[in-house]
């Protein structure tokens, strides 16, 4: 997917939507009840989001080029969101999300961010390898799942652009994965 933040940035972000939050607060059970669409459709309002950010709103135009889709399907699609209320779209003209759409769309981004982190600030996995994974791991977190995983990410890295020395720590142990087997028979397969 589309991504705009570089860890500091995702860790900032992690961090924003929990201020003025007391642990177990409702933000879990809001971000549960965004999740009702397909990983197909989950893309869809994260790239929105993303392409949003960066334009304003969007068009089917960008969202083809962006998802490397056709427009058909980029219609097909903004049809059944705006069916459900995820999104506007004047014919032929811009698309928006709506403020559930913004909802689920900005939980979607939420998770890709901490995901990504995660892979390659504790996990040392590439860039490209920790996208990848990101992508397709972010559909199946579950709402509890993910609020931890946010919030892990935040302790580990606290806005900090570099690891903390425990995590440097662990970091150390992972330079064999690169190799191969170990003795332990693990290889890396990222």
């Amino acid at each position: 997917m589309l991504v705009m933040a570089n860890k500091q940035n995702a860790s900032s972000a992690v961090t924003d939507s929990r201020k003025n939050r007391a642990p177990g607060s409702p933000q879990v059970d809001r971000r549960a009840q965004a999740r009702h669409q397909s990983a197909n459709m989950e893309d869809y309002l994260e790239s929105m989001w993303t392409l949003a950010g960066q334009h304003g709103c969007t068009t089917v135009t960008r969202l083809s080029d962006a998802l490397g889709v056709s427009k058909p399907s980029v219609t097909a699609a903004i049809a059944r969101l705006a069916g459900e209320g995820l999104v506007n779209h004047e014919k032929y003209g811009s698309v928006t999300l709506t403020a559930r759409g913004r909802v689920v769309a900005d939980d979607v981004w939420r998770r890709h961010q901490a995901l990504r982190v995660f892979l390659m600030g504790v996990l040392g996995v590439s860039r490209d390898t920790a996208e990848e994974d990101a992508c397709k791991l972010e559909h199946h977190l579950s709402p509890v799942t993910s609020e931890r995983l946010g919030r892990f990410v935040e302790f580990a890295f606290g806005g900090q652009s570099e690891r903390p020395g425990w995590l440097e720590d662990f970091a150390a142990t992972l330079g064999d994965l690169d190799k191969g087997p170990d003795s332990s028979g693990v290889t890396n397969r990222g």
